[in-house]
């Protein structure tokens, strides 16, 4: 008995550790890597991130979600990380290096005027749903309900909503927040802040 005590105390601790850890990690938190070059300057590969299960998505959040399902390309599970452009019931259009939400000038200083002009190019919702001939939502002009429009902060290399259209909400794992850890503080104002400053004054 004093042998099987002593195996339980080390085995009953373990066993709630791993379910505290399991459970953190479905419902609060989770560390995530960044893998490739598509948030950059921002966040750069290999980057460790947290993603934060229960926060509030807004215009400029930048979110964790699985590709499998969204990009007609992805066939098993796989992490993409981008930043949402447009919330639900929203118009977005690309003109000349700026985006415009609802009509009004998106804040973009997050990136430089080359990844704004050269990279996100000239287009509508309607145009590129059809020049990329999206799955679903061919022709759309609105963002759906439930769903939400990404871009990578590195546009020329990004592939976003822009090829293959709109992330729905259940695909979502959570919003992105940059560490204490973080010695560029203009890339983690950027990542963890930057929704507070979406719209261009």
């Amino acid at each position: 008995m004093k042998t099987l005590r002593q195996i339980l105390s080390w085995i009953i601790p373990i066993a709630i550790g791993l379910i505290l850890a399991l459970l953190i990690r479905s419902f609060l938190f989770q560390n995530v890597r960044v893998d490739g070059p598509s948030m950059l300057p921002n966040l750069v590969n290999n980057e460790r991130v947290f993603s934060f299960k229960q926060s509030k998505i807004h215009r400029g959040s930048v979110i964790v979600f699985n590709a499998d399902g969204v990009d007609p390309q992805v066939s098993t599970k796989t992490d993409y990380v981008k930043r949402v452009i447009a919330l639900p019931g929203d118009t977005v259009k690309s003109q000349n290096g700026n985006l415009y939400v609802n009509g009004k000038k998106a804040n973009q200083s997050y990136i430089n005027m080359d990844q704004r002009k050269a990279g996100t190019g000239n287009w509508t919702l309607k145009s590129i749903s059809k020049q990329n001939n999206w799955v679903k939502n061919s022709g759309a002009t609105k963002v759906p309900k439930g769903e939400y429009f990404v871009l990578g902060d590195n546009r020329t290399v990004s592939n976003d909503s822009r090829y293959w259209g709109f992330v729905p909400r259940n695909k979502v794992d959570g919003v992105v927040k940059v560490g204490f850890w973080s010695k560029n503080k203009n890339h983690k104002q950027n990542v963890n802040q930057f929704w507070k400053h979406y719209f261009a004054n």
